[in-house]
């Protein structure tokens, strides 16, 4: 692929921006299009959390990627702060975990062994009893047995840190363009434009990081795209005094302090088709777990209330590569609750297959002809 050749993004979160800057590092013009405004869907509502160790297929077939993308968070923070000013609050944190039961316990034993064992990276975790819990945190609920400080994950301003991305990509000549992407121009088995509105937009590649609304273009390709939206919902508190110096969860409930002093709760799954709006039965849950694990924040009072919408596979695994049937259009999406975590290493992966048709990431577990190659729901 020659410099200057045009790539089209749709998708303006934290991936399809991620896309972009990779490729301006490599002389590569894109336009992202984004119908609602940049990091204003899922990547913009994170509560920001960067944790490679655990969740949805990790440790296991995502954890290679997680790792990789964490570890190129930690080299963007002051790299992308230097381009474009801005500061998304990039930092690494402690969380401690409590357990109220046995099966807390049990769970705050694997947890340990997983931060022991990725010292490397910087994490560690030490178990710590009931009495050095209350020592460290007073307003814990006294009902714990047993803690855990696991130390090494990242944190950030997930919407400022979208923001960035474009921001470095934009002084690399890429832009920014808003508008409802309505369908392809296709001629000669390639994508030779974007819809926009009246207007066409010519591309030679095309990348589709539409998010939870990626099936949409599973119509314009003829392929299957399963991503589907799973509602979260999130609270912010301004707690009365000080907020914690630590991350905590337990009991089913968090709170996670923040750098403008506020504490965010949650988050609520749940899967409700496209429907965005604020639940009282979400904020409540919330409430109750945070109140469960630190009796205060009944005190506190409710600054906001968000509610965003996850692309998740069947699988729990990201898509991540070419697709099928199509030499010139690529899929970025499918993250889930780790999109803002493996959006370094899905961007740049996604920018290495478009320039040099191949990557050193480790995507194989991502790749999208793991689906099948018609176009369906499953029922």
């Amino acid at each position: 692929m020659t410099e200057g050749s045009e790539v089209v993004i749709v998708g303006g979160g934290a991936a399809g921006c991620a896309v972009a800057y990779f490729l301006s590092l490599q002389g590569v013009k894109a336009t992202v299009i984004e119908g609602e405004g940049l990091g204003t869907q899922a990547s913009g509502f994170s509560s920001g959390g960067l944790n490679p160790l655990e969740g949805n297929n990790i440790p296991g077939p995502l954890g290679p990627l997680a790792i990789e993308s964490y570890r190129m968070h930690l080299g963007l923070w002051d790299e992308l702060k230097d381009v474009t000013g801005i500061d998304y609050e990039g930092r690494v944190i402690s969380l401690v975990k409590v357990a109220f039961d046995e099966e807390g316990v049990s769970a705050l034993g694997a947890s340990h062994k997983l931060f022991s064992a990725a010292g490397g990276d910087g994490f560690y975790g030490t178990l710590l009893s009931r009495e050095e819990v209350l020592a460290m945190e007073p307003r814990i609920s006294p009902a714990i047995v047993e803690g855990l400080l696991a130390h090494g994950n990242g944190a950030l301003d997930s919407y400022k840190y979208t923001l960035a991305l474009a921001a470095a990509a934009e002084k690399n000549g890429a832009a920014v363009r808003s508008g409802r992407v309505r369908g392809l121009r296709i001629a000669g088995g390639k994508v030779s434009g974007v819809y926009v509105g009246d207007t066409e937009v010519p591309c030679d590649r095309l990348v589709l990081a539409m998010g939870p609304w990626s099936r949409e273009a599973e119509q314009w390709l003829d392929i299957s795209i399963p991503v589907d939206p799973l509602k979260g919902e999130a609270l912010r508190f301004d707690m009365p005094g000080d907020p914690p110096v630590h991350d905590f969860e337990g009991g089913g409930g968090s709170v996670h302090p923040k750098p403008d002093g506020l504490v965010w709760g949650g988050t609520t799954e749940e899967w409700k088709g496209f429907d965005k709006r604020l639940s009282e039965s979400a904020r409540q849950h919330i409430t109750r777990g945070a109140v469960n694990l630190m009796p205060a924040m009944e005190e506190a009072r409710l600054a906001l209330q968000t509610a965003c919408l996850r692309p998740v596979t069947p699988d729990w695994m990201p898509i991540v590569g070419r697709a099928p049937g199509w030499d010139n259009v690529y899929l970025t999406t499918g993250a889930g609750k780790k999109g803002v975590l493996l959006s370094p290493g899905m961007g740049k992966a996604t920018a290495d297959l478009i320039t040099r048709g191949t990557t050193e990431l480790p995507i194989e577990e991502c790749s999208p002809e793991r689906f099948p190659a018609v176009a369906g729901r499953e029922t």
